[in-house]
């Protein structure tokens, strides 16, 4: 009987989406370049930027790319495109990863390869220092309350994600690149869940900006841009429709395994 040997360590992407933050990537490039384990490839993709975001990522050593469309699901979705690697990990220009970080959605990736989708959690870096931990999990945990219903599973959180490529290119051309008024982590969630399990890494310690909601406005565009992004689904995956597809498909799931035993 004929054994295989160890599997090959995923070899790994960053992507970074940027518009007018010079000094918040660069901060968040050098968290990278302090890592346990050093992702394969970096790449930074420039959305029109003003400032001089590019030139900070090439001088870090990172693939700039540019992207000419406006939003961040465009220039997500660019960066995706352009990575090389078995798995690509996303995450935002003012964000600042554990040393561990990229270690342990590899780690992840290699012990789980039932699993094509990997999502991590967060704590603030900014704010009220004792509030940073607890703010954050209610966020994070409220995000998932609200979208659970929408989704029928848990959603993507676009500051620590990790999916395979071959996922990616699944879903590709299917995705709202094209429309700056969606969440795309949320727009990923509905298709990469639709036929990818998704798995949780606790150990994928990432540190975000409270930024987003120091401006009622902005919190406001949030709030409009997820509803937006929940509805364009519809009547494809409104909710009883979305669940019913799900379960058939995960019991179909659970015969195979079992078949194939």
């Amino acid at each position: 009987m004929r054994t295989e040997g160890p599997r090959a360590a995923a070899s790994v992407s960053v992507v970074i989406p940027v518009k007018d933050d010079a000094d918040e990537l660069r901060r968040c490039l050098r968290a990278l370049a302090l890592q346990t384990k050093r992702p394969d490839q970096i790449i930074v993709v420039d959305n029109m930027s003003s400032d001089e975001s590019a030139e900070v990522a090439r001088s870090a050593g990172a693939d700039v790319i540019h992207c000419d469309r406006p939003g961040i699901p465009a220039a997500a979705a660019a960066g995706y495109d352009a990575a090389s690697a078995d798995l690509i990990l996303r995450l935002d220009a003012d964000c600042v990863p554990a040393g561990s970080w990229v270690a342990a959605m590899s780690s992840a990736a290699d012990a789980h390869p039932e699993a094509s989708v990997f999502a991590g959690g967060a704590r603030f870096v900014d704010g009220p220092r004792p509030l940073r931990t607890p703010l954050a999990g209610v966020y994070l945990g409220a995000y998932a309350i609200v979208l659970l219903p929408a989704l029928g599973h848990v959603p993507l959180f676009g500051s620590n994600l990790g999916l395979r490529r071959d996922a990616w290119r699944r879903v590709s051309s299917s995705v709202h690149r094209d429309d700056p008024e969606v969440h795309d982590d949320l727009d990923l969630s509905f298709h990469l869940g639709e036929h990818h399990r998704i798995r949780l890494v606790p150990g994928a310690a990432m540190g975000i900006s409270m930024r987003p909601f120091t401006s009622a406005s902005a919190f406001r565009r949030r709030v409009r841009r997820g509803v937006r992004t929940v509805v364009i689904h519809w009547p494809a995956s409104f909710p009883p429709v979305r669940w019913v597809r799900l379960a058939v498909r995960r019991a179909g799931s659970v015969v195979a395994r079992r078949v194939t035993r």
